[in-house]
């Protein structure tokens, strides 16, 4: 098995909290658009922009892996892009390691209101490779895709 660690920093450890979210069920595709879109943002206002689009309230902008998906009118002009989508899966395990890292820097003794996010990356994990019969005694390969996510959070 591969090494990891988390980014070297310029920052002390005592005042940022750290999370990892290892072999999410999740496609790459879609956490490296999400990581993109709150990457810099404080974090109870990525929560809030995230939950938005969950709601379907907010479109995510789909800067790459976008296939040609439809322009939405309610997206941010702010993005610079029109079109985007609702990752739902993908924004359900971002929050849940949001949360870790939050948590870890309140342990920390840190303020949970002045938190931002220094870093946030999506990598690319293992894949389980499936069959799925077919007629005729031919059978089409599924894959399942997962996917690392890491986030570090400090105070600002």
């Amino acid at each position: 098995m591969a090494s990891w660690t988390y980014p070297q920093l310029s920052i002390d450890d005592t005042k940022l909290g750290k999370a990892v979210v290892k072999d999410a069920p999740v496609s790459i595709r879609d956490l490296y658009n999400v990581c993109k879109a709150i990457r810099g943002m404080k974090v109870k206002e990525a929560r809030d922009f995230l939950d938005r689009v969950l709601k379907h309230q907010e479109a995510l902008p789909f800067w790459r892996y976008s296939h040609g998906s439809s322009h939405r009118s309610n997206i941010s002009s702010k993005w610079g892009i029109k079109n985007g989508r609702y990752p739902v899966k993908a924004i359900k395990y971002v929050l849940k390691a949001l949360d870790n890292a939050e948590a870890n820097a309140v342990s920390k003794g840190l303020d949970p209101d002045s938190l931002k996010i220094i870093h946030i990356a999506a990598h690319k994990s293992f894949t389980l490779k499936r069959f799925m019969p077919r007629a005729f005694g031919r059978a089409t390969a599924k894959y399942r895709r997962t996917s690392h996510i890491e986030v570090i959070v400090g105070e600002v």
